[in-house]
């Protein structure tokens, strides 16, 4: 025994050391719930994903934690996506952890605008799509004006565009754990498989209904419609309430449109929703953008606005 004892006793330590149960994983942040399921799908086991805006919070005014500064400190690698919070944040984000590596998940995404709704004429209105700048006819004699504005960050809300922040993911962790580079490719091409398959359900699911709109509070959906050649109308005027004018005109919208559900975020207040459902006979039903199970939470929002459109 003591002849075999000390390399039965290096080769297990060896063994344990190499051991992905016992390795330390790597460490990354994401600043919303979302990207912590894209993250995880492509890390795997190997990635520890923590979140800077938490379920529930407003993006647009969260205040990261001291806690969650500090946490920072430890972290290799930050996933970001474009939203308002990480422009205040960003720098101090970085200067928490000078070595970490921070990944822009959006880059090289076009962004559309934010899309609202404008009125024109005495009865007519109609939303304004966002895509470019030009003027449109619409089939009844009114005008949608193109309108560049802030752009919409949502693109976490669109398959197709998923998968160019995947490819971003898998390559930032290929670059910060080479090690276990096969792992993440292999990763990443079952993730990209997932996406296709989500896309081509969608797609089913709103075939026939092109050109259909549903009413939002907040226009987080704008590259969901666009995937899915849907219009959103949203009841938000520039990140504000509706002024008593341009309510007048969603309801006499809505009711033209025929127009039953107001569909609401729970981050926000939905006291002018609720106003425009009960003018309609309608009701507010919530579709959160920011749900952690994404896929499941993209089929379920999508049922959601197939029941709702006219």
């Amino acid at each position: 025994m003591r002849r075999f004892g000390f390399p039965i006793i290096v080769l297990i330590c060896l063994f344990i050391a190499g051991s992905p149960a016992y390795a330390e994983k790597l460490k990354a942040f994401v600043s919303i719930t979302p990207q912590q399921y894209f993250v995880q799908r492509i890390g795997g086991s190997f990635v520890d994903v923590s979140v800077l805006v938490p379920t529930g919070a407003d993006p647009h005014t969260y205040e990261p934690k001291p806690r969650q500064m500090a946490e920072l400190a430890k972290t290799a690698v930050y996933f970001a996506v474009g939203i308002d919070f990480e422009k205040a944040w960003m720098k101090r984000i970085a200067a928490a952890s000078p070595g970490m590596r921070i990944v822009h998940t959006d880059e090289g995404i076009p962004k559309m605008a934010l899309s609202a709704y404008h009125s024109h004429g005495k009865d007519k209105g109609q939303l304004a799509s966002p895509e470019n700048t030009k003027h449109a006819s619409s089939p009844g004699g009114t005008h949608s004006h193109h309108h560049a504005g802030t752009p919409d960050p949502h693109v976490w809300l669109s398959p197709p565009l998923v998968k160019i922040q995947a490819k971003h993911i898998a390559d930032a962790l290929v670059a910060v754990d080479s090690a276990n580079r096969t792992r993440y490719e292999e990763n990443l091409v079952d993730f990209l498989r997932e996406l296709d398959a989500l896309d081509d359900e969608l797609k089913s699911t709103f075939a026939g209904n092109s050109g259909a709109g549903f009413m939002v509070f907040h226009p987080s959906w704008g590259y969901f419609a666009q995937a899915y050649g849907l219009e959103q109308v949203p009841i938000e005027a520039e990140g504000k309430d509706p002024k008593p004018a341009q309510l007048k005109e969603l309801i006499h919208h809505a009711r033209e449109h025929g127009v039953k559900v107001v569909f609401v975020q729970p981050q926000f207040s939905v006291k002018s929703a609720e106003m425009v459902a009960r003018e309609i006979g309608g009701q507010v039903v919530v579709a959160d953008p920011m749900a952690g199970n994404w896929a499941e939470n993209l089929r379920e929002v999508g049922r959601k606005f197939k029941a709702a459109l006219p």
